[in-house]
């Protein structure tokens, strides 16, 4: 036969033991002070802080039309940059930038060029036909066109023989030291 305690007898018994271990000459410790809550809202108004500058709606700088891991790996390098005004020979384009990065604590012409300026479609169709003109080559290649300068006078050219290259879209123009360099900008 096998003795069960009842509930109540097994509740009673485990207050008992808890009341007597209370009891044992200690004190409880006193409860710390309470922290005073403040229950109304407060009178003063909330200054709200900014939402980001939205890219595109922000003005370009030469840390945002590339990565900012691309920024990153520059700047590792110890490199700076110089910013210029974005330009088609004489011609200054509003709104545009062209950033030259390299290290300017020492006499060199390694460095990467990224430039990008707004441009409607008769601009863009313009300054085409300037570039052109002056000796620079054209290239469509999926969908986007490029403008080149010719090989043969190019300070350095990449795997596919692109040296400095525009590349013109809907609204805006890129610029880099080479064809392949042209991934590199984000803007916008």
């Amino acid at each position: 036969m096998t003795r069960r305690i009842p509930v109540t007898a097994f509740a009673a018994l485990t207050t008992a033991l808890l009341l007597t271990g209370c009891a044992a000459g200690e004190e409880p410790a006193t409860p710390p002070d309470p922290t005073p809550v403040e229950t109304e809202a407060a009178a003063e108004p909330v200054e709200e802080t900014p939402a980001p500058a939205d890219e595109e709606t922000a003005d370009p700088t030469c840390e945002t039309i590339i990565s900012a891991s691309t920024v990153e790996a520059l700047t590792d390098l110890g490199w700076t940059y110089e910013q210029k005004e974005f330009r088609f020979g004489e011609e200054i384009i509003d709104g545009g930038l062209e950033c030259v990065w390299g290290d300017y604590t020492v006499a060199s012409d390694h460095v990467q060029v990224f430039g990008w300026a707004p441009l409607d479609a008769d601009a863009s169709a313009d300054a085409q036909q300037k570039l052109i003109g002056s000796g620079w080559l054209r290239a469509d290649a999926d969908g986007h066109t490029y403008i080149t300068e010719d090989p043969a006078y190019a300070m350095a050219t990449d795997e596919e023989g692109f040296g400095m290259t525009y590349e013109f879209g809907d609204g805006w123009v890129k610029l880099a030291d080479a064809k392949q360099s042209l991934i590199l900008i984000e803007w916008p």
